[in-house]
C-alpha cells in the first residue's frame, strides 16, 4: 500500500473511532441524567452562606439524586436557565423570577425561604448611616457625604435590590453610578465585601453571606430592618417545552423536598454561631 492509500485508511479509522466515541459519550450523558444528576443554577448567597452544602447531602441520601450546583448572580443564573443550562433555579429577585415564568422559561415559582439585606460599613460611619430610619435614607446619606460605596454591579439579586433602593431615593441612578465614590466590583458578595473593607466603604449584603463571611475586620451592620430590605428566595423548574432535556422528574422531586416538611426544617435549623441565616416560608 502506498503512502496516500495508508493515509486514507488511517482517516477512515479515525472517523469510525470518533463516531463510536461520540455516540458512546452521548449515551453516557443520557444515562447519567436518568440516574439522577440534577443541575441547579443558584444565587451565590445560598452557596457563600453554606446552606446548600449543609442540606443537599441529606436530600441525596434520602432520594439517591445527585445535585450539581452552579453558583452565579441571579441575573446570570436566570440567563443560563433560559439557555437550557439548568434543570431548575434557586434565586432571589422575585420580579425577574415572575417574568421568567411569564415568558414560558419556567413552569412555576415556589416560595422557599427568606432573610434580609443589611448595609455594612466602617465603625466610624462617616455618612451617619446609623442614624437613618430607612435603607433609602441610608443610601441618600452615603451619596450626600460622597463616601465610598461598593456595588455588586453584576445583575445579581443583591444588585437588583440596590438599584431598586436607589430608585426610591430622590437621586438619578444614571448620575449616581458616574460619581467617583460609587464603585462596582462586578463580582460576588464575598469579593465585594473584601473590596469594601479594603476601601473603608459601605455596601449592601445579604445577611446570610455577611454572617458567614470570615474577613469582617472591624466592619459592622450599620443599618438593618424594614420591608425595603426583605429578601425572598424562589425555586423554579425550567420548562421542558423550551428545553426537552430538562430533568423534570428529579427537579420536581427536589422542589417537593425543599418546600416539604423535611426541607423546610433543614433550612430553619441551619445556623452559624447560633444565628439562623434563612427562614422557611413555603406555602
Amino acid at each position: 500500500m502506498n503512502f496516500l492509500g495508508l493515509t486514507f485508511l488511517i482517516r477512515l479509522v479515525m472517523v469510525w473511532f470518533w463516531t463510536v466515541y461520540l455516540t458512546f459519550a452521548i449515551g453516557l450523558g443520557t444515562v447519567t441524567a436518568d440516574e439522577g444528576l440534577l443541575l441547579l443554577q443558584s444565587t451565590t448567597s445560598t452557596v457563600n452562606s453554606g446552606l446548600l452544602d449543609a442540606i443537599l447531602p441529606r436530600f441525596t441520601e434520602q432520594t439517591g439524586i445527585n445535585v450539581r450546583v452552579v453558583a452565579s448572580g441571579t441575573g446570570q443564573a436566570l440567563r443560563n436557565a433560559q439557555n437550557g443550562d439548568a434543570d431548575l433555579v434557586l434565586v432571589h429577585a422575585k420580579r425577574d423570577e415572575e417574568k421568567f415564568v411569564a415568558e414560558g422559561y419556567g413552569l412555576a415559582r415556589f416560595d422557599l425561604m427568606y432573610n434580609d439585606f443589611v448595609v455594612v460599613g466602617p465603625p466610624d460611619d462617616p455618612a451617619g448611616v446609623r442614624q437613618t430610619q430607612s435603607a433609602t435614607q441610608a443610601l441618600s446619606k452615603i451619596a450626600a457625604a460622597g463616601v465610598y460605596f461598593v456595588s455588586r454591579g453584576d445583575e445579581s439579586g443583591t444588585h437588583k435590590k440596590e438599584i431598586h433602593l436607589w430608585e426610591l431615593t430622590d437621586r438619578d441612578l444614571s448620575e449616581v453610578i458616574r460619581r467617583p465614590w460609587y464603585l462596582e466590583s462586578g463580582a460576588g458578595m464575598g469579593a465585594t465585601l473584601n473590596i469594601a473593607i479594603n476601601k473603608q466603604a459601605y455596601t449592601l449584603s445579604d445577611r446570610g453571606t455577611w454572617i458567614r463571611f470570615g474577613n469582617k475586620g472591624d466592619f459592622e451592620i450599620l443599618f438593618e430592618g424594614g420591608e425595603e430590605l426583605f429578601n425572598p428566595y424562589g425555586l423554579i423548574l425550567v420548562n421542558p417545552k423550551k428545553h426537552p432535556h430538562v430533568n423534570v422528574v428529579d427537579g420536581q422531586t427536589l422542589i417537593d423536598w425543599l418546600v416539604g416538611e423535611e426541607g423546610q426544617r433543614q433550612i430553619n435549623s441551619y445556623r452559624i454561631n447560633g444565628n439562623q441565616l434563612f427562614f422557611a416560608n413555603a406555602k
